[in-house]
């Protein structure tokens, strides 16, 4: 076999070699970069930092943390802004909740654990009759007696590739659970939430699935967060990141957080609801350590600097792999079709393959990035929300500076699924397909309303006059005093969730109402005392439609949570059969 070093367009600009073997190119790795003296210019050129700038003051950002691992090894750090309220300026050490970015590592930690029956260390032994943990294994064989959904077929053929490639049927029922679950009652609870689609049928989102496969590993190799701890942050030398909100806010390191309106809102996550997110979104870092990741996902599952083996290489493969397509049609010239693996999706930009995740809680927008085949991994940290398209922008924008490839326009690129894959909701509920049934008072509406997965809750009207209601009117007086928002025909509840504190029901027509998923904060937060509540845009969203028969009130169905049709609603019949979820008037 000959061997000849030949400078690749990329090498052109930067001094980057690669052999060519057999008319294949492959990208050196960082020993051979070394061996021949080779260094790689800032990619965050003084004209693209100036140029990023002006987007964060465009856009209304506080602060932007980037880590980028270069094909040599090097990493890159830069900042803008400012971490706190004094105007404290961002560092390259500074934490950030990683929201749906911590995917991947629920992903690996799941490869690792299989890793561990493969080669018998584990300390757990499989349930009877289950002889090895794969990605074929049945859910329902690794948590027997434990995992039911609510469709029979899924029940019983689901398997681990799945659920965390979120084709299992079942729709994200975020505003299901609450911050006393734990993770076990996530998975015990699937069984009363309604699915949308069949078994490998359609690709939806699904945080819960991930928080299954987080009770997994704790079930069977300990505490999920102390696995992920031991097998992955301390071999890594990830020293800042962790899991604990508690810890993060104790180091110093922590970002304040802001809405996309500029309000000042508390880190979302708390010591006691932590391990419920773990799975989905639980982990915190900084763009420093992050690189020490992104080296790892650039070697295949290698220490990036012993070569020890953190996760095998068929692991490793399949983890980032597109299992399902999620894109069939690619939305501009310059990117591909995209498919999702577990963890990650999979595309590609001007023929140069990337893998990716992006994140979005309440005060965190973050983007991990790596492109297997040029070398290069970056993160970038946002401390305010519903910053996606801030993201998306600059990384497309590293990518041409580091590929140095002519400006290109950046606007269009992922528009179409902007918001697919972060911790958001919903999306602007369907129109209206029901028949009305008449108005009735508002009155008559209010009371309490039970669904087995969502749980009880009580509706007021704005002439309630229980204990309950009268605090949960005087919160939303408290908001809508301040915003001057008009509150005719509206009701209200206490929705205290991972996701949201209250509801409002926001009259439509007859008896249909706006559903808005809300965070009430009536005595402000920081250093404004002012109330008011945030909801993100375009989510938290759904439609209500009461059902009256013979005068009297006995339900309404929750539509619009899952944002596109369902099986359910080309089926058709009553409110009951085509609702998402159906709450009983009980009292």
């Amino acid at each position: 076999m000959r061997l000849a070093q030949v400078l690749l367009g990329v090498g052109l600009a930067r001094g980057i070699y690669a052999q060519v073997v057999e008319g294949g190119q492959f990208p050196l790795d960082a020993t051979e970069f070394a061996a021949h003296g080779q260094t790689i210019g800032e990619v965050i050129t003084p004209e693209l930092y100036s140029t990023i700038q002006d987007i964060l003051k465009a856009q209304n950002v506080s602060g932007l943390s980037v880590g980028l691992v270069k094909p040599n090894g090097e990493t890159e750090l830069k900042t803008w802004g400012i971490k706190t309220d004094e105007g404290d300026a961002m560092t390259s050490d500074t934490l950030f909740n990683l929201a749906s970015c911590s995917k991947a590592f629920t992903a690996a930690s799941i490869g690792i654990l299989m890793d561990d029956y493969a080669s018998g260390k584990n300390s757990t032994p499989l349930p009877p009759g289950l002889k090895e943990f794969t990605w074929n294994t049945k859910v329902k064989d690794i948590l027997p007696g434990e995992w039911q959904i609510m469709d029979e077929w899924a029940s019983e053929k689901a398997n681990i590739r799945d659920i965390l490639s979120h084709v299992s049927g079942l729709p994200r029922h975020d505003y299901s659970y609450g911050p006393y679950d734990s993770p076990q009652d996530i998975v015990t609870h699937m069984k009363h939430l309604r699915p949308a689609y069949e078994l490998r049928e359609h690709w939806h989102y699904n945080n819960q699935m991930y928080v299954t496969a987080s009770y997994i590993i704790s079930k069977y190799a300990g505490p999920y967060m102390t696995f992920v701890k031991e097998r992955i942050f301390k071999p890594l030398n990830m020293t800042s990141t962790t899991f604990s909100p508690e810890e993060a806010i104790a180091s110093g390191k922590l970002t304040v957080t802001w809405t996309h309106t500029g309000r000042r809102i508390p880190f979302w996550f708390t010591e006691d609801t932590i391990e419920l997110q773990a799975g989905a979104g639980g982990v915190t870092s900084s763009a420093e350590d992050m690189t020490r990741w992104l080296a790892f996902l650039l070697s295949g599952g290698l220490h990036p600097e012993t070569n020890e083996t953190l996760i095998s290489p068929s692991a490793f493969n399949e983890i980032t792999t597109a299992h399902v397509v999620t894109d069939g049609k690619a939305p501009n010239p310059n990117l591909s079709v995209a498919g999702y693996g577990m963890g990650w999706w999979r595309q590609s930009y001007r023929g140069h393959e990337f893998a990716y995740h992006s994140g979005a809680i309440p005060g965190f927008s973050t983007r991990t990035v790596f492109m297997p085949s040029d070398g290069l991994g970056m993160v970038l940290f946002l401390n305010v929300d519903e910053k996606a398209s801030v993201h998306r922008k600059l990384s497309f924008k590293i990518m041409d500076s580091f590929l140095n490839i002519s400006e290109t326009d950046h606007s269009s690129h992922w528009d179409s699924r902007a918001k697919a894959h972060s911790n958001d909701h919903t999306v602007k509920p369907p129109p209206y397909k029901g028949t009305s049934n008449g108005s009735i008072e508002l009155t008559s509406l209010s009371g309490t309303y039970s669904n087995p997965g969502y749980g009880a809750f009580t509706i007021c009207d704005p002439s309630s006059t229980s204990q309950y209601c009268s605090e949960v009117l005087t919160d939303f007086s408290a908001v809508d005093s301040v915003s001057k928002r008009a509150t005719e025909a509206q009701l209200y509840a206490g929705w205290p969730r991972i996701w949201s504190t209250h509801l409002r029901f926001v009259r439509q027509k007859d008896n249909e109402f706006e559903v808005i998923f809300t965070a009430l904060f009536p005595r402000g937060y920081g250093p404004d005392s002012t109330p008011f509540e945030t909801t993100e845009t375009g989510e938290g969203q759904a439609r209500a439609e009461f059902v009256v028969e013979n005068g009297k009130v006995i339900g309404f169905g929750l539509f619009g949570l899952i944002g596109e049709e369902t099986e359910r609603d080309r089926a058709g019949g009553s409110i009951q059969q085509r609702a998402e979820a159906w709450f009983t008037r009980v009292v």
